[in-house]
């Protein structure tokens, strides 16, 4: 791939990439595929929900993906033009139904191209997690919110760490945190910076994170006008 096409596909909405690996564009088909690995934890555990073993649960995730990067897969996949999120769980339950069983009956991943999960840390989630009465596809959508916001905390802590920041770590817990209640005085002390100086190392890394935030948000949606919708709706998830 080369520097423009990377650099293209990492900032580009979602469908755009997907229609050009309908069209079996190589580039596409990578950049999907990494939007894939991203964010298929949520489905991994969506199944397990649903009473899936976890062979069957791990089966039905690579079976899918590998399914949905074949081009003639995409080409005949009817699909949601809205949200990643959205597209990605109505064609999972659709494969549950109607295309598992038939399709994915031989060895373990074969017939499709593997993608690399962490199987164990998406169980041991779930192991860990207290019993929780809300649907399945309400938990889903709250595992793809966390997910996403993993995904923005590690881009930012790399860039930082990249940049050779050292503050990181300690501003870190002030990114989600209510303005009234960031211990400025303490955390001046504790980074030798004066208060104000602090004040702004703050904002400019909230801010950064926001933007950051937007981005991924905007690449898992058709419009860009759909963004701010989006975020509300995801924190309104986490919420509960």
């Amino acid at each position: 791939m080369s520097a423009h096409d990377a650099a293209f596909f990492a900032t580009t909405r979602w469908t755009i990439v997907a229609d050009a690996a309908r069209g079996g564009d190589a580039v596409a088909t990578e950049a999907l595929g990494a939007l894939f690995r991203t964010y298929w934890q949520p489905l991994y555990r969506y199944a397990r929900r649903r009473g899936k073993s976890k062979e069957d649960a791990e089966d039905l995730v690579q079976g899918f993906f590998g399914h949905l990067l074949e081009a003639q897969a995409l080409r005949d996949t009817s699909r949601d033009k809205g949200r990643f999120r959205a597209f990605l769980l109505a064609s999972f339950n659709h494969w549950m139904i109607n295309d598992w069983r038939r399709e994915t009956r031989q060895k373990r991943g074969g017939g499709v191209p593997l993608l690399s999960f962490d199987w164990e840390e998406a169980e041991s989630g779930l192991k860990l997690e207290v019993a929780d009465e809300r649907s399945p596809d309400r938990l889903f959508d709250r595992e793809w919110a966390l997910t996403l916001l993993g995904k923005v905390l590690d881009d930012l802590e790399a860039a930082c760490r990249e940049e050779g920041s050292v503050q990181f770590e300690k501003l870190k817990p002030c990114l989600t945190a209510d303005s009234s209640k960031i211990p400025y005085a303490s955390l001046a002390v504790e980074l030798d910076m004066s208060e104000g100086a602090l004040r702004v190392a703050v904002h400019r890394l909230r801010k950064r994170y926001r933007a950051l935030l937007t981005d991924e948000i905007a690449r898992t949606l058709s419009s860009p006008e759909a963004v701010e919708d989006e975020m509300q709706a995801l924190f309104a998830v986490l919420a509960g």
